[in-house]
């Protein structure tokens, strides 16, 4: 019991993480005892991890947020967490009151949404349920969504039919996570439907910035969905390599490391 008081919160709170998604759920009660720290100090560290949609909320504790199918999407979450965090607040400062802005399904953009609570009269597109989830208490933002098949792995909905209401707003910033970066195939996706669907929102923005931790770097998935060229901002961090970042640079997209 000693160890785990000695838990930093961010630590209690990845752990708390782990033991819903093995059991499935968890009570407030339960954990208190557990870590021995106050309900209050529970609810506030739930609180935390239903903000970044990583678990729904329920009277007295928390439960998984999908289904045991969904678990890759949350095992991404868990990946490059502190660079995936700096890059999320770079990324928001793009973001101004009254921005119709478009978030895709990557783990990344959900570390973008915390960083827009203050933001006001803020639209965000989306084809994530995990972003629509996240941004439920936030009073200043309205959600759009697109149509589609839902994709399990993803949390998210497919198809490019699904995209005519996004027509209807002029987004002015689109943010896109990826698979991977290569100067030949641009950003890609594991998932053809994910990739058709960044596909034809890209042509939408009037400013595309991708974020990516240093492991996308020189990775390239099954589907592209933006050239080089296309790209204005790329939002990485200190270990994306350095000739890479150079030719992407000669193409014309800044380059942002934090």
């Amino acid at each position: 019991m000693s160890a785990l008081r000695e838990l930093y919160p961010e630590e209690r709170q990845q752990d708390i993480l782990r033991l819903i998604n093995q059991e499935g759920r968890a009570s407030v009660t339960d954990l208190s005892r557990k870590y021995g720290v106050s309900e209050v100090t529970i609810r506030g560290d739930l609180q935390i991890l239903a903000d970044q949609a990583l678990i729904m909320r329920t009277h007295g504790g928390a439960v998984m947020f999908s289904p045991s199918s969904d678990l890759s999407l949350n095992l991404r979450r868990q990946q490059q967490t502190a660079e995936k965090e700096r890059i999320g607040a770079a990324a928001a400062a793009y973001v101004s009151d009254g921005d119709a802005v478009f978030l895709d399904t990557s783990s990344t953009s959900l570390a973008i949404v915390r960083h827009l609570k203050s933001r006001r009269e803020l639209t965000i597109l989306t084809n994530s349920l995990a972003i629509a989830q996240a941004v439920l208490d936030m009073s200043g933002v309205t959600v759009v969504m697109t149509g589609g098949v839902l994709r399990r792995d993803t949390v998210s909905l497919i198809g490019s039919e699904g995209l005519s209401l996004l027509g209807r707003y002029n987004i002015k910033t689109g943010i896109f996570g990826a698979h991977g970066l290569t100067m030949a195939e641009g950003l890609t996706d594991v998932s053809v439907g994910e990739a058709e669907v960044k596909g034809q929102v890209v042509k939408m923005c009037r400013q595309v910035i991708a974020v990516l931790d240093a492991t996308k770097w020189g990775r390239v998935g099954p589907a592209s969905f933006a050239r080089v060229q296309d790209l204005h901002v790329i939002i990485t961090d200190q270990q994306a390599p350095t000739e890479l970042v150079e030719q992407v640079c000669g193409l014309g997209a800044r380059v942002i490391q934090v």
